[in-house]
This record gives structure tokens, sequence and C-alpha cells, in this order.
């Protein structure tokens, strides 16, 4: 046998070693080089509003946040009334969304045949797809007709006359307004609600639910005390991501929300939300109003960074729980 080729069978697999090591260290400098690009991306963005916005900051002080006046000619402004629109309107659009997808997502994975199914879930997903501004058209030529016809003169009717909630439901019937641009942020966001909620049922063990059937359970019964349980942190993790969606949508809405800068507890009259205001109004605002803009953008951003560091506590919560 011959000796050099000893040393030589030993330092293959050491040049091998030291190959896979270099790749492994220029891997996980990659992704650290992602991970500060991205939080890079992310600071730069909020800087930068607040930076355009300091003029707006300068005039207005603290009482920009809550102060509900806004009046561009006399350089007055108040982000009160575009931050309410944002929240009230992404909160129908939950109330709304929520019960809607699951009952969607339990009807693919437990109730609907076979065949049913991926025609069903195939169409939910294209909705997924459609333009923002598509949604806003059909709202404002389909579904504000409808409110203003039937729905809002019904709400006032019955609604509108009770002691506590009462003033909500009292208004015009103009059929444009924060119930409205609710209604069409719902039909948005139920699309990405309803296939994450499908697609953690179909991670629910069989086992699971043939055993509740089989202790005579009936459907609900399986659906609320089996499937939700089970996935519970997966299915907030959906609503957050779709409540994410809502609060930063704009075109849909500034076609329905009525696009006026006004604090009213009606939900019948209209408004407007931060994302709609800066669309309608950036292009043609002068340099103290568009400032004033950029700071309503970067409320929005914190508004909705606040939302999801919510969504993850609550997570964060829920898995501990679960562990425990």
């Amino acid at each position: 046998m011959n000796a050099s080729a000893i040393p030589k069978a030993m330092t293959a697999p050491r040049g091998r070693d030291l190959r896979d090591a270099r790749a492994d260290r220029l891997f996980k400098l990659a992704l650290a080089a992602t991970v500060v690009f991205v939080l890079l991306a992310l600071g730069s963005a909020a800087l930068s509003m607040l930076w355009g916005g300091r003029h707006a900051l300068q005039m207005q002080g603290l009482s920009f946040f809550y102060s509900a006046d806004w009046n561009p000619v006399e350089n007055k402004y108040g982000a009160l009334a575009p931050i309410y629109g944002t929240l009230v309107t992404a909160l129908i659009a939950m109330v709304i969304a929520v019960p809607v997808s699951f009952g969607i997502a339990f009807f693919l994975t437990e109730v609907a045949p076979r065949w049913l199914r991926g025609p069903v879930g195939t169409a939910i997903e294209l909705l997924a797809g459609i333009p923002s501004i598509i949604y806003g058209m059909w709202g404002l030529f389909v579904l504000v007709p409808v409110m203003t016809e039937h729905v809002t003169p019904w709400l006032n009717d019955h609604l509108g006359t009770l002691p506590v909630i009462g003033p909500l439901f009292q208004g015009p019937p103009l059929g444009i307004g924060l119930l409205t641009a609710g209604f069409v942020l719902a039909i948005m966001v139920i699309p990405f609600i309803s296939s994450v909620m499908r697609e953690v049922f179909l991670t629910v063990p069989t086992r699971l639910k043939e055993s509740a059937y089989a202790l005579g359970s009936t459907k609900w019964e399986v659906s609320w005390d089996i499937v939700l349980p089970y996935t519970r942190s997966a299915v907030i993790g959906g609503v957050f991501l779709g409540l994410g969606r809502a609060l930063g949508e704009t075109m849909a809405v500034a076609f329905v929300v009525g696009n006026t800068v006004r604090l009213s507890p009606s939900l019948l009259e209209p408004g407007t939300t931060i994302a709609a205001l800066i669309a309608n109004d950036f292009g043609e605002a002068t340099e103290t109003y568009r400032s004033a803009l950029l700071l309503l953008g970067f409320v929005l951003f914190i508004v909705t960074f606040i939302v999801l560091a919510i969504a993850r506590f609550m997570l964060m919560q829920l898995s501990r729980r679960e562990g425990n």
C-alpha cells in the first residue's frame, strides 16, 4: 500500500468539513443580512414619515393626536377623526368577517361533500386576488344603493330609537359611511381569514373528531369544543392577519366611506380613514398639509405595529397556557 495515500485519505474529509463550515457561516451571514434589511426597511419607513411630519408636529404639538379639528385652510390638523374611522371600520369588518370565515372554514372541512370542497375553496382563494379598487367600485354601485333604500331606513326605524346604541344607527339615508366601508372591508378580508382557518382546521387529528362524534356530539359541539380549542392560536393569528389588512386598506374604503373628516357617533354618516385621507389629498396638498398627512402615515404605522404586537403577545400567552 502506498504510504502517501494514507494522509490524502485522512485529509479529504477534513477539507470537506472546512468547506461545509465556510458555507454554513456564509449562509448564516446571508440570513442575518436579510433580517437586518427588513429591520432597516421598517425603521427607515417609520423615521421618514416621522421626519416628513415634523412641521405639523411642531405646529400642532401633541394635540395632533387627540384633536378632532381638521381644517387645512386654517392650518388646523387633528388626527382623531381619521384614527376613529380607521379603528371603527376595521372593528366592523372583524365583527362580520370572523364568524362568516369560521362558518366557511368549518363547512369546507366538515360538512361539504368532497366534490364541492375544491371548487368552493378555489373560488374563495380567487376572491383574495381581486384588486381592492374592484371591491370599491362594487361597493359604490351595488352596496351603496342597497344601504340607501333598505338597510339605513330599517336601522333608523328599529335600532335608532334604542337608548344606548341608538346614536350609532341614526343618520340620513346616504348609503355611504363607516358602516358601508366596514361591510366592504369584511368582504375583502373574509378570503384571508377563512383560508387560514380552513388550513388549520385540517390539522385537527381525525381521531379526536371521530371520538367526539362517537360520544354523540353534534357538529356544532365538535367545532366549538374540539376543533376551535385545538387550533385556537392559529385562528387568532389569522384573525389578526385580516385585521392588519383591514387597517391599511385604501382604495376600497375611499369609494364608500364618504371622505369627510368629522367625528360622529353615527355609523351611517360619512367619515374617513387614515389611508383614504392620505390617498385622496396627498397629491394636491401644500407643504404643511403634506407634512400632516405624512404624520398621519406614521400614526397608521404605529397603530398597525401595536395591533401586531398585541397579536404576538396573545399568541405567546396561549402557547404558555397550552404548554402548561
